[in-house]
């Protein structure tokens, strides 16, 4: 599959996948920065990027990230849409300084990651009574 793509800036490479069997490809940091300690901020990727329709891009801190930087995505997950691929729409990665200490983040550093991922739209069909028996609420499989 051919993705469109812009860079921002021309001197950091395009994405790429680390290995033959990764999933995500790395996402850089623009520029140099600074992220306060217990702030959030917002880490600018470089890529402006045309999501296919059918798809999302799916994007998240490096698995080492919150161990090395101390940095982690508030909600887990960042999800880019389909129509967010217009001249001001660099995707930007938001993480968290969960430390007491500043985090110095290098242009060029590779800091988060991501994927493609399939979604299929669907309509929503309203019901007054769902017909199955209740299956419990957390745990209710099991034990913590």
């Amino acid at each position: 599959m051919k993705i469109q793509i812009k860079r921002i800036d021309k001197s950091l490479p395009l994405p790429q996948y680390q290995t033959d069997g990764s999933v995500a490809f790395d996402l850089y940091s623009r520029v140099d920065m600074i992220i306060e300690p217990k702030t959030l901020d917002f880490i600018p990727t470089n890529f402006i990027i045309k999501i296919p329709v059918g798809f999302m891009l799916s994007i998240t801190p490096r698995s080492s990230t919150p161990r090395k930087k101390g940095l982690l995505s508030p909600h887990g997950v960042g999800i880019i849409d389909q129509d967010y691929h217009g001249e001001e729409d660099e995707i930007k990665l938001m993480l968290y300084n969960y430390t007491d200490d500043k985090v110095d983040i290098k242009k060029g550093e590779r800091i988060g990651q991501a994927y493609f991922v399939p979604i299929e739209k669907v309509n929503f069909e309203e019901v007054e009574k769902m017909n199955e028996n209740n299956r419990g609420g957390f745990g209710s499989t099991g034990t913590y």
